[in-house]
């Protein structure tokens, strides 16, 4: 069991498939709740399951570490959690879920700029045939309707960018802190300034007694277990035994499972589905991680 848990590829899967499901358990979640408070909810209540590990943690942390931490949760953990729902207001779960999958460009790009890491050119282009897939998906997923609006989803981008510097900043600088102590830390420092947000949101005192309430409810903590404090502690992981760049082509996946939910919730399907996933799919395999493909810089 401790091998397959170990295998990068087995992290892959199933964060990809978890992640990949959250976009449509948004959509139902935003039926009821607004977006700060589906946002407010998945961080507060994943600090609240994780603090036990996280106090511990943060109390041998130094400094230094304790703010690099710090950095990672606000960019990775914390500001995303509203973009997406907020987002999603205007932007269908299909869509939702293709734009996630430029993580991987803004790792090659902010981790040559921001940590001086460069790129060999396989990289690059798996990277970049991975986007074209992704945008092919896009081109054909309905993003003419009135439903998609350009500065909704420039929001999905934006943090995707977001995930992007956490994912380089955990490799950079947090390497040595344990995955599951990291997760715990993290949403730890930022339960509560979630918790106030709930609270003020009205979550507690507009709460609603009726099936639709519960229905919706019961979406966001499934959300929450599973694809916010679970999956982050699996992702952290991924990043730490392979590379940011390899961790984040965990998005290049997400594109066919939002895909496929969106298919049963109704959403359209075409032929060029197939191809925009065949094209992703290639791309993974040739943004691999290999460690000699990354080097730092000379400083």
């Amino acid at each position: 069991m401790k091998n397959i848990i170990e295998n990068k590829w087995f992290l892959l899967i199933i964060i990809a498939v978890t992640w990949g499901s959250s976009f449509i358990l948004i959509k139902k979640s935003l039926f009821v709740f607004s977006p700060f408070q589906i946002g407010a909810y998945r961080v507060a209540i994943s600090g609240i399951l994780l603090a036990y590990i996280g106090f511990p943690a943060l109390k041998k942390m130094t400094k230094k570490t304790l703010f690099w931490v710090v950095l990672t949760g606000f960019f990775g953990n914390f500001i995303p959690m509203y973009l997406f729902p907020i987002a999603q207001t205007r932007v269908s779960s299909s869509l939702a879920g293709i734009l996630d999958s430029l993580v991987p460009v803004f790792v090659l790009i902010l981790g040559f700029f921001l940590f001086g890491i460069k790129s060999k050119w396989l990289q690059v282009l798996g990277a970049l045939i991975g986007f074209v897939g992704a945008g092919i998906l896009m081109y054909f997923s309905e993003t003419t309707s009135e439903e998609s609006k350009l500065g909704y989803a420039l929001l999905v981008v934006l943090a995707t960018a977001c995930y992007a510097v956490a994912a380089l900043i955990i490799k950079e600088k947090l390497q040595n802190v344990p995955s599951i102590q990291l997760s715990g830390a993290v949403f730890t420092v930022w339960m509560v300034p979630s918790l106030l947000i709930l609270i003020f949101s009205g979550f507690f005192t507009n709460f609603e007694t009726n099936a639709q309430t519960w229905e919706a409810l019961g979406y966001l903590s499934i959300l929450t277990i599973l694809g916010t404090a679970i999956a982050i502690i699996l992702y952290y992981k991924l990043i730490q035994n392979t590379t940011p760049v390899f961790a984040s082509t965990v998005t290049y996946l997400l594109p066919l499972v939002a895909v496929i939910w969106g298919i049963l919730d109704g959403e359209k399907f075409s032929l060029w589905y197939v191809l925009g996933g065949l094209l992703i799919l290639w791309g993974i395999y040739l943004i691999r991680e290999k460690k000699k493909y990354i080097q730092p810089l000379a400083k």
